[in-house]
Parts: C-alpha cells; structure tokens; sequence
C-alpha cells in the first residue's frame, strides 16, 4: 500500500485479535535468494547490522537475549527453527509480557518474499511496532543491499503517524 498523502509504500498491517492484543503483520520481498536471507535472520553478525544483537544458544529450543536498534531488549526462546522457511520466537515467555514473533521465507525465484507476524502486542502499542517493524524491514533490505542501516528512529518516527491511520481488524 502506498499512503498517497507522503507516497510512503507502507508494508505492514495492524489486526485487533479480539483480546485486548494484536498482532502487527509486514511482508515484503528481497532481491536475495532464500538462503541469504534465512542467514540475515539466523547469524548474529547480519542481524547485529539491521536490527538486534543477540546472545544465547541460537538453535531450536534455545534461550537468547536481544537489544534491538529500537532500544527494546529482553529474553527470547526458539521455539520453531525450520530453515530456511520459518522461525519462531516467544518473548517474554510465561510472563504478562509474552509475545511471540514469526518469520515466514517463501522462495520467488531468485527472490524471497518475508512475512513476519509480531502477536500479543497490546491494541495502543500496535501503529508504533508496525512503523518499528517497516522500519526494521528497511534496514534488511539494505543488508541484504550491503548497505548501510538508516537511523532507525528517524524512520519510525516518520513511520508511525501513517501507522496511526490505519484501522486495527479484527483477524
């Protein structure tokens, strides 16, 4: 979708669970094969340059700490961990906190189209994770561009009143 009033592509949506949480949904598609990708997700070098540094036993069942560019850290477990088409990570688990977090790699030839799912998140955070997320997602594709990382808080801060506009549904 692009947002004519700033001709922003926005990726994301934001979907009201019916719970009191959400869920903050963002795809996009990389001109990387699904193998690089997958490696942008699973390495902690590549991840540290676009979104996170993360620390712990990454592999299935494994327990990690992440500090994300956004300033958020805290505990994660791998609960899922199929390369390279899906990873699943609960954050927070156990607590009132908990969210989990989903990436989903499909192969488009020579391309790879990424879904990632952020659910559990509280209705009034959902605009600011979508425009965390589009923001994240940006700099993935510059590290798969093998460029740099844009100051993430200026983009999220460009992001989020667009995210705002939009109507949370209910999935």
């Amino acid at each position: 979708m692009t947002d004519a009033a700033s001709d922003v592509r926005i990726v994301g949506s934001l979907h009201d669970t019916g719970d009191g949480k959400g869920t903050v949904r963002v795809e996009d598609v990389y001109e990387t094969d699904i193998q690089d990708l997958w490696s942008c997700l699973t390495e902690p070098d590549r991840l540290e340059r676009w979104i996170a540094s993360v620390e712990g036993e990454l592999s299935l069942g494994g327990r990690v700490n992440a500090r994300f560019t956004s300033t958020w850290e805290g505990p994660g477990r791998i609960d899922v961990c199929d390369a390279p088409h899906r990873l699943l990570v609960t954050w927070h688990a156990g607590t009132d906190e908990e969210t989990v977090l989903e990436a989903q790699l499909t192969a488009e030839g020579e391309r790879t189209r990424l879904v990632v799912h952020d659910r559990g998140l509280p209705i009034d955070v959902l605009p600011f994770h979508g425009a965390g997320w589009q923001a994240h997602l940006e700099d993935l594709a510059a590290e798969v561009g093998r460029r740099p990382a844009s100051d993430w808080r200026d983009r999220w801060t460009t992001l989020t009143p667009l995210y705002q506009t939009l109507v949370a549904r209910r999935d």
